[in-house]
């Protein structure tokens, strides 16, 4: 798997003397030819807007497009979104951290683990990892270099 990470500061500036951005693209080359996109903006006149397609040979698939999504179509036969636009990550993300928030407390209790694993949060890890370097030198970077270092 493959990683290319690019970012900007749009906004306020102490994001880059953090080596940071508030507005990022990643692209994920998977092992079978897949291609993933994560876009992410801290700000956007329209709201928060975080979102990832995968693009493959059978299938595309999209998180993060909804009712709230903070995008204007500029198709004018299509009236997706209806919003309100997601104004702040804890609006977007309430209900999720509820749902983990529950299916921890369920675990706790002896409960199945359900969902991702603890090896699917650490290949999630060498993603970041990888996608952080990738930013740092501008140009892509493997799962398995970051693996290796």
């Amino acid at each position: 798997m493959q990683v290319y990470a690019t970012g900007i500061v749009q906004g306020n500036p102490l994001f880059a003397e953090y080596g940071d951005v508030d507005t990022a693209a990643v692209i994920v080359t998977f092992d079978g030819g897949a291609l993933g996109v994560v876009s992410n903006a801290r700000y956007n006149a329209r709201g928060y807007d975080c979102r990832l397609e995968v693009h493959g040979f059978d299938d595309s698939v999209v998180a993060g497009w909804d009712q709230g999504v903070p995008v204007r179509n500029t198709d004018p036969h299509n009236d997706f979104p209806t919003g309100p636009a997601h104004g702040f990550f804890m609006d977007r993300f309430t209900e999720a951290f509820r749902t983990e928030l529950a299916a921890f407390v369920q675990v706790a209790k002896g409960g199945p683990v359900l969902g991702a694993s603890v090896n699917d949060a650490v290949e999630v890890a060498w993603l970041a990892e990888a996608a952080t370097e990738s930013l740092r030198r501008g140009a892509p970077v493997t799962i398995e270099e970051m693996r290796n270092a």
